[in-house]
C-alpha cells in the first residue's frame, strides 16, 4: 500500500507569507499552473482513489490533478489543516511560528489547536486508513501541516520536536508505505 501525499497549491495567503489554517482560501494562477504540474507527474501512478481536505485551496488542487484520471475522491476533514485559531491570517514573522511547530514544547493557545492534538488527529486517521484500504494505493491532497503530521507519522518525532523543516511545499508529492501485517 502506497500513500502518495501532496501539499495544495499556492494561494494569495502562502505568497504574502501569512498562516492559513481553516481559512477557506482557493488558489491563485501559480497554484493552478502547480496542481497541472502535479497531474503530469503523478499521471503514470497507479492510484485507487483520492483523501482530499475539504478546504477550497485542497479541493481545487485534487479537481485539476484528477481531470484525467477521473478516480473517486473522498472529502474527509479530518486531513484539513491544523487550526491556527488566533493566528489565522497573520504573517509568520508576527509570533512564534517555530515553537507553534515545535512538538517537545507543545505550545498551548486560547484558540489554536494544540500540535499534539493535531497530530493525534492525523495519526489515528492514518492508523484507520491503513486497515480499511490495505490493498490500495491513495493519493492525500492535503496541507502543509498535515504533510509535517504525516511525516512524522512514517518517520517520528525529530528528538528535537522542531517539525516545521518536514513540511513539504505546494504541490510537492511524496510516497510512504505502510508496513502491512496480514
Amino acid at each position: 500500500m502506497v500513500l502518495y501525499v501532496t501539499r495544495h497549491g499556492e494561494t494569495a495567503w502562502n505568497l504574502y507569507g501569512k498562516v492559513q489554517g481553516k481559512a477557506d482560501i482557493l488558489l491563485n494562477s501559480k497554484g493552478i499552473e502547480q496542481a497541472k504540474e502535479t497531474m503530469e507527474k503523478l499521471k503514470e501512478e497507479n492510484i485507487d482513489f483520492i483523501i482530499c481536505s475539504p478546504l477550497k485551496r485542497a479541493r481545487q488542487t485534487a479537481e485539476i490533478i484528477n481531470a484525467e484520471k477521473n478516480i473517486p475522491i473522498i472529502f474527509d476533514e479530518r486531513i484539513s489543516e491544523r487550526d491556527f485559531g488566533e493566528m489565522e491570517g497573520m504573517s509568520k514573522d508576527d509570533f512564534d511560528f517555530q515553537g507553534f511547530w515545535n512538538y517537545e514544547k507543545n505550545v498551548t493557545y486560547e484558540k489554536a489547536e494544540n500540535i499534539r492534538v493535531f497530530f493525534n488527529r492525523i495519526f489515528l486517521f492514518l492508523d484507520e486508513i491503513k486497515k480499511k484500504y490495505k490493498d490500495k494505493n491513495i493519493l492525500f491532497v492535503t496541507h502543509g501541516g498535515v504533510s509535517i503530521a504525516i511525516n512524522c507519522y512514517f518517520n517520528g518525532i525529530p528528538e528535537s520536536g522542531a517539525c516545521l523543516p518536514l513540511c513539504i511545499k505546494n504541490c510537492e508529492v511524496k510516497s510512504f508505505h505502510f508496513q502491512i501485517t496480514y
